[in-house]
């Protein structure tokens, strides 16, 4: 039975999908509120509609405003593959590749925006609504949307394809909301993927959301919300997973990538929960909290540290330092317990040279538990395939894989800055590895065999 409030893109009566499809949808979203405008109608009224877009290309040449609640938006696949790597890949190697552009339900953002735009001039999708009630249940599931190219930025790398700078957005929602869903999304190649402000009950669960200059950021404030099961992967300048001053933060089962600035950057976020990830990273700062973060959990993480192996990428980094901390706290009464971090990294990537890196990083606050966190350091000679045609899968899985040669790393486990007392470390390192004032926080080390 065909619904009313059931869209199809392919099949509405003004403008051309493939041409504009945000065009179209702003001609539903017009139907919707024209169809739907009393508030309260048999105990109901505004139900709210389903647009579906079919798998296929359609451009964007004009920002879909949404501004009604219980719309979802839904196309029948993510479409997800690597863009970074057609990009790194020489022309006649790409010649023979059978696909190479994103596919299903895909969404070509063709938005320009100009420099002296607004941070939202560039969404795909821009979300917002004044006036009470907040906007509630909008939903975005099962397509693609694709930025097409990074621009270059001046930096003279002469590589613009590798900036992750554009101006695009996918997804950002400007206004409080309450129970918005973004689930089996693939968004690539923007330069930020996903930026939601004051939200409550947010879920951004099961996508894949990678190659983009920033991943996911929850700005404003906000609460109890979720980030889980996704596949995460930003550039080496932002951020794959950030927020600033939001409580109850579920953050879980993610599979993080390791080209982002930072895996994971809290700022005065409180009372939230960093548990079940894994986590990789090239660089160090992967676990940031900043601006006093306070009574967070990190536990039963996999952290993972090494060096970039693939040529395209390994003249980039974030630009920190080894002394900066793998995890670096800043806040009170966090507890950090029972993560698994390895560091393998060859002594010639170390920065400074030959400094001792830094695994965990206490710098301010109080009261912080760090307990039973296993840390594994070690180093062995990078193995860098610079061929013109190495695969990229190939030569990060094989270094990922390698586990033979290694020689231990001396490392700082925990270092607890002066201005950071009553502090409590158990087992997270022994006596030489562990650097703080015992007067002034508690200590007891890891035993060490055969000791």
């Amino acid at each position: 039975m065909v619904n009313e409030n059931c869209y199809d893109v392919t099949k509405y009566s003004v403008g051309n999908p493939y041409e504009d499809v945000g065009a179209v949808i702003n001609g539903i979203i017009t139907d919707i509120k024209s169809r739907q405008a009393v508030s309260d109608l048999n105990d109901g009224g505004k139900p709210g509609a389903v647009i579906y877009i079919p798998p296929g290309d359609y451009r964007l040449a004009t920002q879909v405003v949404i501004d009604v609640s219980y719309l979802k938006i839904v196309g029948s696949g993510h479409g997800f593959t690597s863009s970074s790597i057609r990009f790194n890949t020489p022309a006649n190697e790409l010649a023979h590749w059978r696909e190479v552009w994103p596919g299903g339900s895909r969404i070509l953002v063709d938005i320009s925006p100009e420099a002296f735009d607004d941070e939202a001039a560039g969404a795909a999708f821009y979300v917002k609504r004044s006036g009470n009630p907040r906007l509630s249940s909008v939903e975005f599931a099962d397509f693609c949307i694709d930025g097409l190219h990074f621009i270059d930025d001046g930096s003279g790398q002469n590589d613009a394809e590798n900036t992750y700078k554009n101006g695009k957005t996918g997804i950002y929602v400007g206004s409080a909301n309450d129970s918005f869903r973004i689930t089996g999304m693939g968004l690539i190649y923007l330069e930020h993927g996903v930026t939601v402000h004051d939200a409550d009950a947010l879920a951004i669960d099961n996508n894949f959301i990678a190659e983009c200059g920033n991943c996911i950021e929850l700005k404003g404030m906000g609460q109890a919300s979720r980030i889980a099961n996704n596949f995460v992967g930003a550039g080496y300048k932002g951020h794959s997973i950030y927020a600033e001053n939001y409580g109850g933060i579920l953050v879980s089962s993610n599979n993080v990538f390791p080209r982002g600035s930072s895996s994971i950057y809290f700022s005065g976020v409180v009372r939230s929960s960093v548990t079940g990830n894994r986590f990789h990273s090239f660089y160090p700062g992967m676990l940031v909290f900043a601006a006093n973060c306070c009574e967070n959990l990190v536990s039963s993480n996999h952290f993972m540290r090494d060096s970039e192996p693939w040529a395209p990428m390994q003249k980039y980094d974030n630009g920190l330092d080894d002394l900066f901390g793998l995890l670096q706290i800043d806040g009170s009464n966090n507890s950090v317990i029972a993560n698994h971090i390895s560091e393998s990294i060859d002594t010639q990537y170390i920065k400074p040279n030959a400094v001792k890196p830094v695994i965990i990083n206490v710098v301010s606050g109080s009261g912080n538990y760090i307990a039973n966190n296993h840390i594994v350091a070690t180093t062995e000679i990078a193995q860098i395939n610079d061929a013109p045609n190495s695969a990229c899968f190939s030569t990060q899985v094989g270094a990922l894989l390698s586990t033979t040669n290694l020689k231990a790393l001396d490392v700082t486990t925990v270092l607890v800055q002066k201005r950071s007392v009553r502090n409590i470390v158990l087992d997270s390192g022994n006596d030489e590895q562990v650097e703080m004032d015992k007067t002034m926080n508690a200590f007891r080390g890891t035993p060490v065999p055969g000791r």
